[in-house]
């Protein structure tokens, strides 16, 4: 595949625990059987271990499904053996914006079928953790990528909507090809493209479809009315959702978007797509 072509990128939203690396693997099946397989998949992976982290044993596993990039955010820290292996995972990456000493890569660039295609990690600042402004960073790294490939996307992992939209037509203009929103588990409906980028404020999440954002009811509840830092366990009851985003691009230029809402029934792996798959 040249960089001329048009290409397909499925990135999938915050993957919750077992019910969501099962669920995701399963769906991926779905597409191969029905042969329309995406050209490149992406999937945020920092609370794919019980909710909170990544093992390496669940990183080899999500390899074998299909996912060819991991993207993460600040919970990527959570499992501690993810200081043995991360400088070897040749598919993930963490943050860009962490300082420069910090374990990892924030982009990498992959080669499928002889395309080359850039993914950048990067997290926001209001609302979340201190950490270095990621304007200028984004910026060198959207630039120096560009003498590479015309093929970038970007993982944008932040907590307010504001500064998503603000920082995606910041890169906009920079020519980044795709700019998915992280963190809140909650997918948004207002997938378009910008500039030629395909934009969408979050991605939303996988996991159990009756939970708080991939957690048990009943502990997040009894969080918010006692206020005691219970541990939070993540649902693992059928079905599952799946929230994804699919863009096509053509020459580093988005040309279509397409919001996934996806249900599967992990009982018996039946596919139930809702209504909620659209297309700009």
């Amino acid at each position: 595949m040249s960089d001329n072509k048009n290409i397909k990128i499925l990135f999938f939203g915050d993957l919750v625990g077992k019910i969501a690396r099962k669920a995701v693997a399963e769906y991926l099946q779905q597409r191969r059987n029905q042969n329309d397989y995406p050209d490149f998949v992406i999937a945020n992976v920092e609370n794919a271990s019980h909710g909170f982290g990544l093992t390496e044993k669940n990183y080899n596993e999500l390899s074998e499904a299909g996912i060819d990039c991991f993207t993460s955010g600040n919970h990527i820290w959570d499992k501690k053996d993810i200081f043995n292996y991360i400088e070897k995972a040749d598919k993930l990456i963490r943050p860009i914006n962490y300082p420069a000493n910090t374990p990892g890569q924030g982009s990498r660039v992959f080669e499928k079928n002889g395309c080359k295609i850039a993914v950048i990690n990067a997290l926001g600042r209001v609302f979340m953790p201190p950490i270095d402004s990621p304007l200028e960073i984004l910026k060198a790294e959207v630039e120096r990528l560009k003498e590479i490939t015309p093929y970038i996307v970007i993982d944008f992992h932040a907590e307010a909507t504001a500064e998503k939209v603000c920082i995606a037509r910041y890169l906009s203009e920079l020519g980044v090809s795709a700019f998915f929103g992280t963190h809140t588990h909650i997918q948004t409906a207002d997938e378009k493209i910008i500039n030629n980028m395909a934009y969408i404020t979050d991605a939303g999440f996988c996991g159990a479809s009756d939970s708080v954002i991939g957690m048990e009811y009943s502990t997040s509840l009894r969080r918010m009315t006692t206020l005691l830092p219970e541990r939070y366990e993540v649902a693992s009851n059928p079905p599952c959702i799946i929230n994804a985003v699919e863009v096509s691009v053509i020459d580093g230029a988005a040309t279509d978007i397409k919001r996934i809402n996806v249900n599967i029934d992990m009982n018996d792996k039946e596919l139930e797509v809702s209504v909620e798959t659209n297309s700009v």
